[in-house]
């Protein structure tokens, strides 16, 4: 996400540029315009992005839709894990804004689990125990469907059957019907606790749409749109037939490439927080980073005589900002030259009704969010270089300080999900760094199940874990692969050693298979009395106190 900042701010000074454009419909014809959110994490105000900017870029869209056209609002999940404001009510917050803004249409995110049971136990700890309480209430609270249909319920082999869930979803606007399929990534029971996911399966994506857009097109849809919790990234939007820049191998890419041609008009994609507004397959293909900084925008030209559809526009993701300087960048409302930013030549304002559920969400968070934790950033303290990042490399080794064990590991790739910025360190920014509800979980582990853990390690290419307390030399030779492991006091450990390993229950339940090769069969035992691993580094900041900077947590030659 940091690296697309600038060419965000490069579609903002586009969209300037561009403020004169229209959106009045042609004699003859109207226009459907198809507006996908995703990633958005309890995002409820930024001053870049937030849904309550963008409810005022959905209410143009639709003064500029009437009377004739329409919009379509829809969302590819993950849409209230993320912010105090938001995990401090298990996302009803983001549910009420969501009623008010109108959308269509959601699917189920990955991170729509992580609050488990309804109430204060995230994970179930008794026999009563729903482990997706809060998602169903949640679900049953949306005034839009909820659309999964490759959830599976284990007991019938079918997709989930929830209060306001369903597979699929026909919608109509301004007499054309819509068929919207909803499916979530097939990494969701590894990318999520998976206490939380007791009961579920995964059916794979492609057969699922194909099955569900048949049903669709059969029962009359003249569009079908998917919206998946699955996603892929490119770099460049000039051109959506332009594949150059994007990673065509990722998960929704071979999706689309897997359909039959003509099925399906769109699919609007999430989970990898990237960009992406391409045709692929004669699909158009779009997502919009994270943290409601953009959406994705698709006009749909009809006939206005038959309903045929006669032209499709596929727009870059668009950029979502309150206020802009000269330069077109997002800035604060009190910035220098700030000034209302427009979209299609109308100024950008909040819609009232979605203000007023936003106001209170934020007070609610404001007095925890501002607790001082007495450290003091010299300099920001960022994700750059992951999974060695310097922000990495403090959190693993302040919960191996914590916790005195020999070696710390944490999912610091997917775990670690903000920067720490200059200046006087708050909860509100651990809580931006982590806003999981992750308990810590100290184990013993023998020298040889470590190896095995490391070595594992060492094959993932993708979600590689922070590692504290321990350097590991790597030698292959002759095929074979050996692990040298040297504790920080310079003790070797051997096969026969017991080593004190501290991480968390996200981890040990199976997040990122970082422990599947050495996790006993029914799985490590959880002691849910234990800390929550936020409140840890709080408490260890405030111990600490002083000051920090990056340079503290860089090699060498990271600095």
């Amino acid at each position: 996400m940091r690296k697309n900042i600038q060419k965000i701010a490069l579609l903002v000074m586009c969209l300037l540029a561009n403020a004169c454009t229209t959106l009045t419909d042609s004699a003859g014809t109207f226009t459907i315009t198809v507006v996908g959110t995703n990633d958005v994490h309890g995002e409820l105000a930024n001053f870049r992005g937030g849904l309550s900017n963008f409810s005022g870029y959905v209410s143009i869209l639709r003064n500029a839709r009437a009377p004739h056209g329409a919009v379509v609002l829809l969302d590819a999940g993950d849409m209230w894990q993320g912010t105090l404001e938001s995990n401090i009510n298990e996302g009803a917050a983001v549910v009420s804004v969501y009623n008010a803004l109108g959308f269509d249409a959601a699917t189920i995110g990955n991170h729509e689990f992580d609050f488990g049971p309804v109430g204060e136990r995230f994970i179930p700890e008794e026999p009563g125990d729903d482990p997706q309480g809060a998602l169903k209430l949640r679900a049953s609270e949306a005034e839009f469907p909820i659309v999964a249909a490759n959830l599976i319920d284990v007991e019938t082999g079918r997709p989930i059957a929830w209060d306001n869930v369903k597979p699929s979803a026909m919608i109509s606007k301004r007499g054309v019907k819509i068929g919207v399929i909803g499916v979530t990534t097939a990494e969701t029971l590894q990318s999520t606790i998976r206490a939380n996911t007791r009961g579920l399966a995964m059916a794979p994506l492609a057969p699922t749409i194909e099955r569900e857009a048949r049903a669709l097109k059969s029962d009359g849809a003249q569009l079908v749109i998917v919206v998946a919790h699955a996603g892929g990234e490119c770099l460049s939007f000039e051109d959506p037939t332009d594949l150059s820049s994007c990673e065509q191998d990722d998960e929704i890419f071979r999706v689309a490439r897997a359909l039959t041609p003509g099925l399906v008009d769109q699919i609007i994609g999430g989970h990898h927080h990237e960009g992406i507004a391409h045709v692929v397959n004669g699909i158009a293909i779009t997502s919009a980073y994270k943290s409601a900084v953009a959406f994705d925008r698709v006009d749909y030209e009809f006939e206005s005589s038959t309903g045929a559809l006669v032209a499709r526009e596929v727009f870059p993701p668009q950029p979502i900002c309150g206020h802009v300087d000269s330069a077109g960048d997002c800035v604060r409302h009190d910035a220098p030259q700030a000034r209302v930013a427009q979209y299609e030549g109308k100024a950008v304002a909040p819609m009232p009704s979605v203000q007023r559920l936003i106001d209170p969400a934020i007070a609610a968070a404001a007095s925890l969010k501002a607790e001082p934790l007495g450290v003091t950033a010299l300099t920001p303290i960022t994700r750059e270089g992951e999974p060695n990042a310097a922000i990495g490399r403090l959190m693993t080794d302040a919960i191996l300080e914590a916790t005195g064990a020999d070696v710390a590991i944490h999912n610091v790739a997917g775990g670690i999900r903000a920067d720490f910025p200059a200046g006087d360190l708050t909860f509100g920014d651990v809580f931006r760094v982590f806003p999981f509800d992750n308990r810590i979980s100290v184990l013993d582990v023998t020298g040889s199940d470590l190896r095995k853990l490391l070595t594992h390690q060492v094959h993932n290419a993708t979600r590689r874990a922070g590692i504290s307390g321990l350097r590991v030399t790597v030698v292959c030779q002759n095929n074979t692969l050996s692990l040298t492991m040297q504790l920080n006091d310079g003790r070797l450990i051997e096969d026969d050693d017991v080593v004190r390993l501290a991480s968390n229950d996200f981890l040990l339940l199976g997040g990122d298979a970082i422990f599947d090769p050495i996790t006993p069969e029914g799985g490590f035992e959880i002691d849910t009395s234990q800390p929550k691993v936020r409140d840890v580094w709080v408490d260890w900041f405030r111990a600490r106190g002083g000051s920090l900077s990056a340079s503290d947590y860089l090699t060498p030659e990271q600095t």
